[in-house]
C-alpha cells in the first residue's frame, strides 16, 4: 500500500478526482467528513489529509511515500524530495504587490516586506541588490501594507482579485507554481514499482 499525503481543501479534492479517473480510487473520500485519514477500497492507496504545509515533512519524514504539495512550498522550504510529476493543478504565482505608486528602487533603507514566504522573498529582494526586512505573517498578508506594516507583500496571486479589492496592485511574478507529486527517497526506492505505476497514470 502506497501512502499518499494531500492538502486539504480544493487542491486534495481535485486529487482525489484524478486518482478516482485513473482507477487508482473507486470511490471518493466522504464529502465533510472530519477523518483525516482514507484507504481505498483495494487497499493499494491511503491518503492522509494534512496542512498544506505540512506534506513535504510528512513525506520527507516517511511518514508518507509521497504527496501532492505546491511548487511554491517545495521551493520555499528546501525540502529534500523527488518532484517526478508536474499535475498542473492549482495554478497560480508568487508576487510582488503594493500600492500602485510604489517604487522597489526609491528606499534608501530596507524595504519591509510581508509575507509568509520569507526565503524566496530574500532571495528575490538579494537578487536585485536590495536590503530587505521580512515580516513574517500567516494570513491576511494583504493588510500589512494598508495598516503601515510594511512597503509591500509577496504572495500568492490566483485572480488577482483580492489585491485589486484592497487597491494593491501586482508588480512582478517571481515563482510560477502548480501541484507536484513528490515522493520520499527511500520509498522511491524501495516502493519504485508501485510508485513507478502510480507516476505513468498521472503523466498520461
Amino acid at each position: 500500500m502506497l501512502t499518499l499525503a494531500l492538502p486539504k481543501g480544493r487542491l486534495a479534492e481535485e486529487t482525489a478526482l484524478l486518482l478516482l479517473s485513473k482507477g487508482w480510487l473507486k470511490t471518493l473520500p466522504s464529502e465533510g467528513s472530519k477523518e483525516l485519514t482514507f484507504v481505498s477500497e483495494d487497499k493499494r492507496l491511503r491518503l492522509l489529509f494534512v496542512r498544506s504545509q505540512d506534506v513535504c515533512t510528512y513525506v520527507e519524514e516517511a511518514a508518507a511515500d509521497a504527496g501532492i504539495v505546491g511548487w511554491d512550498i517545495l521551493k520555499e522550504g528546501g525540502f529534500d524530495l523527488i518532484a517526478p510529476v508536474d499535475l498542473k493543478l492549482g495554478a497560480c504565482r508568487l508576487s510582488l504587490a503594493s500600492f500602485p505608486d510604489f517604487d522597489l528602487f526609491a528606499k534608501r533603507s530596507k524595504v519591509r516586506v510581508a509575507t509568509k514566504y520569507p526565503n524566496l522573498t530574500r532571495e528575490y529582494f538579494f537578487s536585485k541588490g536590495i536590503s530587505c526586512e521580512i515580516i513574517k505573517l500567516y494570513g491576511s498578508i494583504e493588510l500589512a501594507p494598508i495598516v503601515g506594516l510594511s512597503d509591500c507583500i509577496v504572495d500568492l496571486v490566483s485572480t488577482g482579485g483580492t489585491l485589486k479589492a484592497n487597491g494593491l496592485k501586482e508588480f512582478e511574478s517571481i515563482l510560477y507554481s502548480t501541484a507536484r507529486f513528490v515522493c520520499n527517497r527511500s520509498s522511491f526506492y524501495h516502493k519504485h514499482t508501485e510508485l513507478r505505476s502510480l507516476i505513468e497514470s498521472l503523466e498520461n
